[in-house]
């Protein structure tokens, strides 16, 4: 079996090429302490969850265990055995990265948490606090309050009155809900990131209405003493209004011309997933229903503000190539992309979205 040092593994992190870092314990131990880039992919599933993480068998894979358990030596032959021909590990684990002087990390999604909180700082994103959001309501304020994660966590616990629009819907579907440009507009999530996020999504695409991220989300309203609600089912409107249209696609263009964000015919894409030495993923990043009714085959569903915020459950290779598909609107993938590019990764938008001619 291959080994990597903890020196050898911090030149290859940067050394510009595709690379899969793979901890290959389990969930629990993963949350306690890892390496920064690394991707969580228990053994336990390592054969259901692989080839959607690593699609190309030629690509770098390093894997990752505590040193002692000997999950990374398992998982190499295992994939061994389903013809993944490039794989080490790193020798001596996460214990053996700690006595070279690197740091581990505590939780999940670290890396995009990270771009969040950075996202804040340098764009300063507006934000208030839970006690400013009773007063907004106490005195009547005009605003609206939009959940910014998916359904099943909005149904689960949110902040009373507000609506289910997940991030990357936020600027396709505002329009149609928010008729007035002084209505204040705040968004939260759990915790911190995708109200952060979503705000600033809004912001940055244009919306002319105030835009605000609730801080630390429905946390912050449950730690001060505030009622939470369980089971709703509000969310944004199945379809947008038609007449929003020309202004979503215009602000989308220039987001565009903004960030440099690049698009790619479905020739393009076919030739890219022809290669054996890049890796390309197909990312549908519109709703469920969308993604349910009609989608590219060969395309996994990742709604695109659970693609910031868990960029890792989709995308296991660094540097590796990601084609974002949205209907033929396209307006919601070039948000995306805008992030995604900020976030370091290589991503372009399938020109057509799920009415292109790309055949996977």
């Amino acid at each position: 079996m291959k080994t990597v040092t903890p020196h050898q593994l911090k030149n290859l992190l940067h050394d510009g090429g595709e690379l899969a870092l793979l901890d290959v314990r389990e969930a629990g131990q993963f949350g306690e302490s890892h390496l920064l880039f690394a991707t969580p992919l228990p053994y336990s599933r390592l054969e259901l969850d692989v080839g959607a993480l690593v699609p190309r068998k030629s690509a770098r894979v390093i894997l990752c265990d505590d040193g002692v358990s000997g999950a990374a030596e398992m998982a190499a032959r295992r994939l061994a055995q389903l013809e993944y021909s490039d794989v080490s590990i790193l020798a001596g684990g996460t214990a053996a990265w700690t006595n070279a002087g690197q740091g581990l990390f505590k939780g999940v999604n670290v890396p995009s948490k990270l771009f969040g909180e950075l996202v804040e700082h340098e764009y300063h994103t507006p934000r208030i606090t839970a006690q400013d959001l009773v007063r907004m309501k106490e005195t009547g304020e005009d605003f609206v309050l939009f959940d910014g994660r998916p359904l099943n966590e909005h149904r689960k616990m949110t902040i009373p009155g507000s609506t289910c629009c997940p991030n990357a819907e936020l600027p396709y579907r505002v329009p149609s809900i928010v008729k007035g440009p002084k209505t204040k507009i705040v968004v939260n999530c759990a915790g911190r990131t995708r109200s952060i996020l979503g705000a600033q999504t809004l912001i940055n695409f244009g919306i002319p209405n105030p835009v605000y991220a609730l801080e630390n989300g429905t946390q912050g309203w449950y730690l001060s003493d505030l009622k939470l609600e369980h089971g709703a089912d509000r969310k944004y409107p199945d379809r947008i209004d038609e007449a929003t249209l020309p202004a979503l696609q215009a602000s989308a263009r220039k987001l565009i011309e903004r960030f440099g964000i690049r698009a790619a015919n479905a020739g393009q894409v076919e030739s890219w997933l022809r290669e054996k030495d890049r890796t390309t993923y197909l990312c549908d990043v519109r709703t469920p229903e969308e993604f349910d009714a009609d989608s590219i085959p060969g395309a996994v569903h990742a709604p695109g503000g659970q693609l910031i915020q868990a960029t890792d459950q989709w995308v296991g290779v660094r540097n590796a190539r990601i084609v974002l598909i949205d209907g033929g609107a396209n307006v919601r993938a070039p948000v995306l992309a805008s992030w995604l590019k900020q976030f370091g990764c290589g991503a372009w938008v399938l020109e057509g979205g799920v009415r292109s001619t790309l055949k996977a």
